[in-house]
């Protein structure tokens, strides 16, 4: 029974992601990957705008824009992991990579955000489909703060994982928001 609940996460989180990609290389088309000139910060303040808006619809339960809450989750996603991918490479004066580098950048992190979640539910029992979307939305915005605090710091931490670390958490975090938001 609890293989089955595993291996239902891992699908409906493959399938999420696979929406997400498909999203981030439409988006490639449009604008190629002018997100390549973004520093870190410049992405941990994009996570921190969307997170705020889904907390401000949570909590005023309107959107004067019109549109729900789900496609800030996939945003999330989206710029978590390109926040991973400039973690890696820098940013840029320009956009220096193909869209093709860009895609293979993208599987390459969200394969290691499924890996970390796997993992995690598996310890956790699962413990994510009990807990409320508006408990994603503020663990988020935890571990975005903990990002600024990591940026302040210059990375020198003394305990905590590194930004890294926090961006897949809150990928994670958000694809659990954007299945049980359609479900």
């Amino acid at each position: 029974m609890a293989d089955e609940r595993l291996e239902r996460t891992n699908k409906q989180f493959e399938d999420t992601i696979a929406e997400c990609r498909a999203l981030f290389q439409k988006k490639l088309h449009d604008y190629g990957a002018s997100w390549r000139i973004l520093r870190v910060s410049s992405l941990t303040d994009q996570l921190y705008i969307k997170a705020k808006r889904i907390r401000s619809i949570e909590i005023k339960k309107v959107s004067l824009v019109g549109d729900d809450i789900r496609p800030e989750f996939i945003a999330l996603i989206n710029y978590g992991i390109i926040g991973l991918i400039q973690i890696e490479k820098g940013f840029s004066d320009n956009t220096d990579i193909t869209p093709d580098e860009a895609l293979e950048l993208y599987d390459k992190y969200a394969a290691t955000s499924l890996e970390l979640m796997k993992r995690k539910n598996h310890d956790y029992d699962e413990a994510w489909r009990e807990m409320r979307v508006s408990s994603y939305t503020d663990l988020i915005l935890t571990k975005i703060e903990r990002v600024k605090e990591i940026e302040d710091l210059g990375g020198a931490t003394l305990v905590s994982e590194g930004i890294d670390a926090n961006y897949m958490d809150i990928i994670n975090y958000a694809v659990f928001g954007a299945i049980k938001l359609s479900e």
